[in-house]
């Protein structure tokens, strides 16, 4: 066996003894290398206490290095494959998780958040490469059809723009940002937290062979591991760190779909939030999220989330207006004359200047403008507002009334 086959037999091995993400795992491989590491666990000499008693018990279920072994056999079977820091399609964005610290945490699953030893794949794209422009779209499963919507839409637009949509694989907001890109053509990164021979939902399974087809299954827990409950908030941080930036679009008071979303600020990443209605459970969590964390930015659609995570200068999202009027482009005493003018009925130039508070040489001035623009007509009484236009029988706009 190469070296290189040592190191990715160790590096399963390692994530098989303690789970993904364990710190001091991830230290003693920064110092010793893969290889050595494991062998100092097996060994029994691990420096931290609650690592070794983790690797005890996880020893008395089999031998680790058979484990890897049968891991890389069965992957391989799968037609997956292994990725590992050094090979060329290794995403680099994730090792900025190496400073992920999360504030106030009391679970030993938001304090070990370091960076995958490894990650199975599945699916043509190199995995560098499909990270380099992505997003993700998390929220609630049970999604209201609003939150689907949204998802949906953003997905969709995102892959267009041959942006990469990331998520969980789950039901409600998931699997409608998922599906939005498959309509759309485009890349999408489903990243798991079982094995890729088993993927939760099963309800989701023709999904993951489309997104295998056509994009990546992502996993750092090797062939059969189950879809344990702790898994997915560990399976967050990679959501959160491997993507320039999260978008959070529905979330109850309690969602594991807003702790991505904290995971992204804390990691330096993009935090986004698309607001809900006030009465719906399923974004009380989004909007206390908003409240919460200043850093967060209120986004409402895909303009305004490439803005966010898109070129400097380049990406800027249109400002929001409403339809353009004819009235917009007139000058103060134009709109003056005009909103002094009777809705029935004419004036002439002398009272009707005295309404608008102007002289007359400026009413007779900015009246022949607005004539030119159809908005007044003269009359031998005065001045008028023109009539509305009405469509010609046979016209567009009269078979459309």
């Amino acid at each position: 066996m190469s070296a290189d086959d040592d190191s990715r037999l160790a590096r399963v091995a390692l994530t098989w003894l303690a789970e993904p993400g364990t710190r001091a795992v991830h230290r003693l491989v920064e110092r010793l290398g893969p290889v050595a590491t494991l062998d100092l666990l097996l060994d029994g000499g691990s420096p931290d206490g609650w690592l070794h008693t983790t690797v005890v018990a996880q020893s008395a279920a089999g031998d680790a290095r058979a484990v890897a072994a049968e891991a890389l056999d069965r992957a391989d079977r799968l037609g997956a494959r292994l990725v590992i820091p050094g090979d060329e399609e290794w995403p680099a964005r994730v090792a900025g998780l190496a400073t992920l610290r999360l504030p106030d945490v009391s679970r030993r699953v938001d304090a070990e958040t370091a960076p995958p030893l490894c990650f199975w794949v599945r699916g043509s794209w190199p995995l560098g490469e499909a990270l380099e422009r992505s997003v993700a779209v998390v929220g609630a499963r049970a999604a209201t059809g609003y939150g689907q919507h949204v998802a949906t839409e953003l997905g969709y637009g995102l892959a267009e723009r041959d942006w990469t949509v990331v998520s969980g694989g789950a039901f409600g907001i998931d699997a409608a940002a998922h599906r939005g890109a498959l309509n759309a053509g485009g890349l999408t990164v489903a990243v798991l937290a079982c094995g890729l021979d088993r993927p939760y939902p099963m309800g989701n399974t023709a999904l993951f062979d489309r997104i295998a087809d056509t994009g990546l299954l992502v996993s750092e827990w090797p062939p059969g591991a189950e879809p344990l409950r702790p898994r997915f908030l560990i399976r967050n941080r990679v959501i959160a760190g491997g993507t320039l930036g999260t978008v959070l679009v529905e979330a109850s008071a309690r969602s594991g779909a807003t702790q991505t979303a904290r995971r992204a600020i804390h990691t330096g990443r993009v935090a986004m939030v698309v607001p809900g209605p006030v009465t719906s459970a399923m974004s009380v969590g989004s909007h206390e999220f908003l409240r919460e964390h200043p850093r967060a930015r209120l986004v409402t659609g895909v303009a305004h989330v490439l803005e966010e995570v898109g070129r400097i200068g380049a990406d800027l999202a249109p400002p929001a207006r409403g339809p353009q009027r004819a009235t917009d482009t007139l000058d103060d005493d134009a709109r003056s004359l005009l909103e002094a003018l009777p809705r029935r009925g004419a004036l002439g130039v002398d009272r009707l200047a005295a309404r608008a508070r102007v002289d007359v040489r400026t009413a007779l001035r900015k009246l022949s403008l607005l004539e030119e623009l159809s908005m007044v007509v003269r009359r031998d009484e005065g001045y008028a507002l023109a009539p509305p236009v009405t469509p010609k029988p046979g016209s567009i706009a009269a078979t459309a009334r």
